[in-house]
C-alpha cells in the first residue's frame, strides 16, 4: 500500500474515497468534518441525530457525495469516547477504516485525516494511523491457486497546516517500518511447519539481513555440539531437520563495542510433544510455537528499517520437537554449555529446554539486558487471558523500563512473581533442575527454570503463549491466525530502555 501526506482540505480531495473522523457522542460535526456535511448538505448531521452512527469506536458507515465533492464517497469511522482516546484507540480505528474500505473493489485510492486528540502527538498519531492501516490490510501466506485480491492500493494523508507535513511524513516512515517488523513476525509465524522449518527460517533471516545491513551469523549443529549446546540439541534429536541458532546483529557505527540489549526468541517450528505426544486436537496450531523468534526476527526488522542508534542482537534458537528413536526422552539427564545438569520430566516442556543454551549463549556478548519471548506454558492463558503477556524479571529496573515500552506500545505486559520459592519446586532428583514442577505455578517456575542457565546479566522472560495468536479475529488489527506480539513492545525497549 501507498502511503503520502501533502498539505490540503480533506473535502477537496480527488480520491476514490475520503475518511472523516467522529467521536461518540456528538451530535454535531466540527472541523474538517463540518466542511464535508456542508458540502453533504447536512448528510453526517441526519446520521448523527437518528442514531444510525454513534461513533463508537471501530464503527464505520459509508455515504455517497452524489457530485457534491470531488470524491465520491465519504467513510465515517468511529473514534470512541473522547475521554478515553489514546495511540490504540487511533490504530483501531484506523484499522476499521483500512477493513471498510477494502470492502468496496472501486476504493483504490483514499484520502484521510489524522485521528487525534488533545494531549496527543501529531508524529505519533500519525505512526498509529499507518501502523492501523498496514496491520488491517494483512493477508497471510496463500497457497490457494487464486491469490486474493487487495483493493486499496494507496492512502493520502491530509494536513492542513504546511508546519506540520515533516512530522506527519516521520510518522509515516516510522509506521511503515514497525508495521513491516510486525508483518514479518505474522509471515514467519504463519507459516506451515513443511515450508517453514529451522533450515528455512535461517534462510529467511539471511535474506532480510542482507536487505537491511544486519549482520548474520547462523550455527548448525556441529557448531552448536563444540559449544557442547546439548540441553538445545536434544530436543532437536528426533527431527530430521537440523536446529539452527541464528543470530541478527544490528550495529550503527559507533556502537559496535558497546554493551547490546539483547533479544531471545524460542524457535519451536513445530512442537509435537515428543514421545511425551500432545493431543492430536488443535496439534496444528503448535507451528505457532515459533512466534517467540518470529517476534524477535520482526523486532529486528523494524529496529534496522529505523536504524534505531544502539547495537542490539536477536537470537532465534529454532529447533523442531519430533518423536522417533532418536528423540530424548523423559528421565534424560542432559549438561548444556554452563555445565548445569536438567532431568526431563516432560519432552514436552522442551521450549525452556532451548532456552537454557540460548541464554546462556548471549552471555559472550556482555549484555547490558536480554530479554527473552517464548509461547512457553498454556498455564498463562489461565492467568491472563488473551489481554496480556507474562513478565518476569531478576532486575526490578528492566521491569520497569519493559512496563513502560508495553504502556507506550498498547502491547500490554503484566509482572508475575520470581520468589525464590518456585525454585524449590523444580529441584532435580538427579540433576541441579527439573524441567518441570507440575501443574502449581507452572508459568513462574518455568521462568525460574530459565533464569537458571542466565549467567549474572539483568534478564526478562515474556511468555507470549496465550497472545501469540488468536483462532479467530479479535479486532481490526489482530486478524485469526499470528498477531506479531512483541515486535511493537521490543521497538520501543531499543529505543527507551
Amino acid at each position: 500500500m501507498k502511503l503520502s501526506v501533502i498539505q490540503g482540505d480533506i473535502a477537496q480531495q480527488n480520491a476514490d474515497c475520503i475518511v472523516v473522523n467522529l467521536f461518540e457522542g456528538v451530535s454535531e460535526p466540527e472541523g474538517a468534518a463540518d466542511a464535508v456535511d456542508q458540502a453533504l448538505g447536512g448528510a453526517i448531521r441526519r446520521l448523527l441525530r437518528s442514531g444510525d452512527f454513534s461513533g463508537k469506536s471501530g464503527s464505520t458507515s459509508l455515504l455517497y457525495s452524489a457530485g457534491a465533492l470531488p470524491a465520491e464517497r465519504v467513510l465515517l469511522v468511529g473514534l470512541g469516547q473522547a475521554a478515553k482516546f489514546d495511540l490504540q484507540a487511533a490504530r483501531k480505528a484506523s484499522g476499521a477504516a483500512s477493513k471498510a474500505l477494502a470492502k468496496h473493489s472501486g476504493i483504490k485510492h483514499a484520502a484521510t485525516l489524522v485521528p487525534g486528540a488533545d494531549g496527543l502527538d501529531l508524529q505519533d498519531c500519525t505512526q498509529a494511523l499507518v501502523e492501523g492501516m498496514l496491520l488491517a490490510a494483512y493477508q497471510p501466506p496463500n497457497y490457494k491457486r487464486e491469490a486474493p485480491e487487495r483493493n486499496l492500493q494507496a492512502i493520502t494523508i491530509v494536513e492542513n497546516d504546511a508546519a506540520n507535513l515533516a512530522r506527519c511524513q516521520e510518522g509515516v516512515r516510522r509506521g511503515e517500518a514497525i508495521a513491516a517488523g510486525v508483518i514479518t513476525a505474522r509471515d514467519l509465524s504463519n507459516e506451515p511447519p513443511n515450508i517453514l522449518f529451522p533450515l528455512e527460517f535461517a534462510r529467511r533471516a539471511g535474506v532480510m539481513a542482507a536487505h537491511s545491513g544486519m549482520q548474520l551469523t547462523v550455527l548448525g549443529e556441529e557448531e552448536m555440539g563444540k559449544l557442547n549446546m546439548n540441553i538445545l540439541l536434544a530436543v532437536s534429536r528426533g527431527s530430521a531437520h537440523e536446529a539452527q541458532l541464528i543470530i541478527l546483529e544490528h550495529a550503527p557505527a559507533g556502537t559496535q563495542d558497546d554493551a547490546p540489549l539483547v533479544l531471545v526468541g524460542k524457535g519451536i517450528t513445530f512442537d509435537t510433544g515428543g514421545i511425551s505426544i500432545k493431543p492430536s486436537e488443535r496439534m496444528e496450531e503448535m507451528k505457532h510455537d515459533m512466534s517467540g523468534a518470529a517476534a524477535v526476527t520482526g523486532a529486528m526488522d523494524a529496529i534496522a528499517r529505523l536504524g534505531v542508534q544502539r547495537r542490539v542482537i536477536g537470537v532465534a534458537a529454532c529447533v523442531e520437537n519430533m518423536p522417533d528413536g532418536n528423540a530424548f526422552r523423559p528421565g534424560d539427564i542432559l549438561v548444556g554449555m554452563t555445565g548445569k545438569s536438567a532431568e526431563i520430566l516432560s519432552t514436552d516442556a522442551e521450549g525452556r529446554l532451548i532456552l537454557a543454551d540460548a541464554v546462556a549463549y548471549v552471555a559472550r556478548f556482555q549484555p547490558k539486558a536480554v530479554v527473552d519471548l517464548a509461547t512457553l506454558t498454556g498455564a498463562i492463558g489461565v492467568a491472563l487471558g488473551q489481554q496480556a503477556a507474562g513478565l518476569f524479571s531478576n532486575q526490578d529496573y528492566l521491569e520497569a523500563a519493559l512496563l513502560a515500552a508495553s504502556k507506550r506500545s498498547s502491547e500490554r505486559l503484566w509482572p508475575m512473581p520470581m520468589w525464590e520459592e518456585y525454585s524449590e519446586t523444580i529441584k532435580g532428583d538427579m540433576a541441579e533442575v527439573k524441567n518441570s514442577g507440575g501443574r502449581s505455578s507452572g508459568v513462574s517456575s518455568s521462568a525460574k527454570f530459565i533464569e537458571h542457565f542466565t549467567e549474572d546479566y539483568p534478564w526478562a522472560h515474556l511468555d507470549i503463549a496465550n497472545v501469540a495468536w488468536t483462532t479467530s479475529e479479535k479486532d481490526a488489527l489482530t486478524p485469526k491466525g499470528a498477531t506479531g506480539f512483541g515486535v511493537r513492545l521490543l521497538v520501543d525497549l531499543a529505543e527507551s530502555y
